[in-house]
């Protein structure tokens, strides 16, 4: 297991978080029959917090960039954002916690499978039972809408793992998150070094 300081994994926190909300205002619909359904791709920077710090600072990472989306630019009156945070979780709550345990890349693609399934039944869920009763939209409406938003989360969700699995290694060297003295025993016959997100 590795481990980081608390500084580092702060400071990287608050990295991916901006980032997050930033990214987050580039979205845009793919089902025009669902225009409410707005892709975007900062779950990637949740993401990559809960492969490299562990599933605490990915949530906090979601935390807080749901907090400056409400403040800052929301039109739902937080509903939107706290359906976003329970997806959000539900997608990094696997691969987050399970990859601490049992790493390399056919395991963090099964992590992601799994990551993708939840996160898509609990969109169902939250639009059931939150989005569409607080916006006050008919029940019927959702039994016409909900392939859609299956269609969606499972698009989103293989969009943003396939851009993880691309990002994580050149992010982990940028953060220095490598560990020298494995590389070094590898070179000198001795275990050699486990794999990451690599081939």
């Amino acid at each position: 297991m590795q481990t980081y300081s608390k500084t580092k994994i702060l400071a990287g926190s608050a990295v991916f978080a901006a980032l997050a909300y930033v990214v987050s205002f580039f979205e845009f619909p793919i089902f025009p029959a669902a225009s409410f359904l707005k892709l975007d791709f900062s779950n990637v920077f949740t993401l990559l917090a809960g492969f490299l710090f562990g599933p605490l600072p990915a949530v906090a990472v979601s935390a807080v960039k749901e907090l400056i989306c409400f403040l800052t630019k929301s039109s739902t009156g937080g509903v939107g954002e706290i359906a976003n945070f329970l997806l959000t979780v539900s997608f990094i709550a696997v691969p987050s916690v399970a990859y601490r345990y049992k790493k390399g890349f056919g395991w963090a693609c099964v992590y992601l499978a799994c990551g993708v399934i939840l996160q898509t039944a609990m969109a169902l869920a939250v639009n059931k039972f939150i989005n569409f009763p607080l916006f006050n939209l008919p029940s019927s409406m959702f039994d016409q809408l909900w392939p859609f938003i299956v269609y969606f989360n499972l698009i989103k969700g293989a969009a943003i793992s396939a851009i993880v699995l691309l990002l994580y290694k050149q992010v982990s060297r940028l953060f220095k998150l490598e560990r020298p003295h494995r590389e070094n025993r590898k070179k000198e016959g001795g275990v050699p070094e486990e794999k990451n997100l690599e081939k």
